[in-house]
């Protein structure tokens, strides 16, 4: 054991989402490390493959209701944290409610507590109260985010000087998956939530049909599930899309897909620091990307490892995925710097990052 630690990770879930996949990464990582992970989970999802103890709460109070539900979930931390004499917390839930987070933080207790932020939109993770959210988090042992951005955007709103980045991790593979069965012969990938408000989705499907894509045979897979799915769907129908756009519900395992891809795309309204970006640069398939709040501007070397256009603006999305299309040169200079360009983001550096942070 490593300095005999045992470490908390608290999440949503250990599925569908980028941050609930970080969690189980983040685990495995530790977990590798040393570390005893013990994996504390509000909803009963759980799609990823994790290392540790799992506590799955979403499970054990599913017959529970109301306000005496979250008393009981929060009772039953408290005492498992102290049975399982569990010294080190890091957080990785949504946290805009005033009154439970005072009461997340009075179950903590004096125990080690990093909290995360992966998103620009603060108010996800933070009260909105800027004189609570500091009484809260001025005495987080770290308030760890995944982009510079981020980071600074913390100090500035809240003032909190206690911060640090770790870049999320990614996995290289060697191997070369077969193709899935039933996809096109060349497809533009887009995978993650089917949330317009954040992904937009909107714009990606704007600035597709105002590209060269699908005259030249191109299509659009759309990989995900959603609250945004039959929107979605609704206005590929209305763009008269069908032919071209294809929505595949979610995959645990995006590698295939990602590896046959022409680009991925991303038209987010903010991030925090995009997997998909990370995943398909490490899978050697450049990328294409709206400069959202946080994250791209960080990841892409335009014209190196991919292509990096203004935001909300459907034409410049469109342009981008023609010259991908007509510019080959730059197209290979893309794919072959696309591994490189991320190797600073390889499991064991970003372990390493962990375990300093932790050991500090």
């Amino acid at each position: 054991m490593n300095n005999n630690r045992k470490i908390a990770i608290v999440s949503a879930s250990l599925g569908v989402g980028g941050a609930e996949r970080f969690a189980a990464t983040l685990g495995s990582m530790l977990h590798g490390l040393g570390y005893e992970i013990h994996h504390i989970i509000i909803l009963d999802i759980v799609t990823y493959d994790y290392q540790g103890k799992l506590v799955n709460l979403g499970k054990l109070f599913a017959q529970e209701k109301g306000v005496f539900r979250a008393v009981k979930k929060g009772k039953y931390i408290a005492r498992y944290l102290q049975e399982n004499q569990i010294d080190t917390i890091v957080d990785l839930r949504s946290r805009p409610m005033l009154v439970r987070e005072i009461f997340a933080q009075w179950i903590y207790g004096q125990r080690k507590t990093y909290f995360m932020v992966h998103s620009a939109n603060l108010e996800m993770y933070f009260p909105k109260s800027l004189f609570w959210t500091k009484c809260l988090y001025a005495k987080a042992t770290k308030i760890v985010t995944v982009s510079k951005a981020i980071e600074q955007k913390i100090k500035a709103k809240y003032g909190l000087t206690n911060t640090q980045i770790i870049y999320n991790p990614v996995v290289f593979s060697e191997s070369l998956n077969d193709k899935p069965n039933g996809l096109p012969d060349t497809y533009f990938l887009f995978f993650g939530r089917l949330e317009d408000d954040i992904k937009n989705l909107s714009l990606l499907l704007d600035a597709y049909e105002l590209s060269e894509a699908n005259v030249k045979g191109v299509h659009l897979i759309l990989l995900g599930d959603g609250s945004d799915k039959d929107k979605i769907t609704e206005k590929i129908q209305l763009k008269k899309l069908n032919s071209f756009v294809k929505i595949i519900p979610f995959q645990s395992d995006v590698l295939a897909f990602v590896q046959h891809a022409k680009a991925t795309l991303l038209a987010s309204r903010y991030e925090g620091f995009p997997m998909s970006l990370i995943e398909s640069l490490a899978a050697g398939t450049p990328v294409i990307s709206v400069d959202c709040e946080s994250g791209p501007s960080e990841i892409i070397q335009h014209g190196i490892n991919g292509l990096l256009v203004e935001n909300h603006k459907p034409e410049a999305l469109a342009n981008a995925m023609n010259l991908l299309l007509s510019d080959e040169n730059l197209y290979q200079n893309c794919k072959n710097n696309a591994k490189q360009s991320v190797e600073h983001l390889s499991l064991s550096t970003i372990a390493a990052s962990w375990q300093r942070l932790l050991n500090d």
